[in-house]
């Protein structure tokens, strides 16, 4: 993919396509979910509640207890990366998703998140203690694991936006306009299942890190 172009300049920062893409995807999200809101206030419609309650149904699969603590942030999640993979079917846009230093600050965000739910739900202490469990000596490779499922992330949302487009830009450029459809329909499908496990991941992760403490308990109660 060739760099993003340099559109304008704040002081020292250059605003690049793909951060006011990120921008206009943030706008009419927002835009988007202030309307739906005063909806929802009213009347709320069967599409609203259809997406809603698939993505509480989802979350509720792996964390049943605490769906409605990590709705927001995995639904917003989720709904962003749908709407920055399909951007590059717009015609002279890209998919913020196929930049790494856009899957890079998503991944850093789940990150944190991760240890911001895990520490919500048991405390500090309790919540680091998971990390010498079962024994101290592991302690280095809970770290390592922390730090290389980040840049997985990361890496395989990025891999994937990208190799899609640049998979239909050579088709498009060889065939021409001959097989459109089958290579608009192959884009959105990826976008959605790319969106779905980035978000799933995240929400396993989260997960992991709210049963930390219940997971410690399980296993001091094994060895009793």
């Amino acid at each position: 993919m060739e760099a993003a172009a340099i559109l304008f300049r704040i002081g020292p920062f250059a605003i690049t396509s793909i951060v006011v893409t990120t921008w206009g995807i943030m706008l009419l999200l927002g835009m988007f979910c202030w309307l739906a809101t005063r909806s929802l206030a009213l009347d709320p419609g069967p599409l609203q509640t259809m997406l809603v309650s698939a993505i509480e149904e989802s979350i509720s699969a792996v964390l049943p207890e605490r769906a409605q603590q990590v709705l927001p942030f995995i639904g917003t999640l989720w709904i962003y990366i749908v709407f920055s993979n399909l951007t590059g079917l717009i015609p002279h846009l890209h998919s913020p998703t196929g930049n790494l230093s856009v899957t890079a600050g998503l991944a850093l965000l789940v990150f944190f998140s991760v240890h911001w739910f895990g520490v919500r739900s048991d405390g500090l202490r309790r919540y680091l203690a998971h990390y010498l469990s079962p024994t101290p000596i592991l302690l280095p490779f809970h770290l390592i694991s922390e730090v290389t499922r980040t840049v997985a992330l990361a890496v395989r949302l990025f891999g994937n936006i990208m190799s899609l487009e640049m998979a239909a830009m050579l088709i498009l450029l060889v065939a021409g306009l001959l097989v459109p459809v089958p290579i608009l329909m192959l884009h959105i499908v990826e976008g959605l299942v790319q969106a779905y496990i980035f978000g799933m991941l995240a929400l396993i992760y989260v997960a992991g890190a709210m049963q930390s403490q219940k997971n410690l308990e399980d296993e001091e109660g094994n060895d009793t």
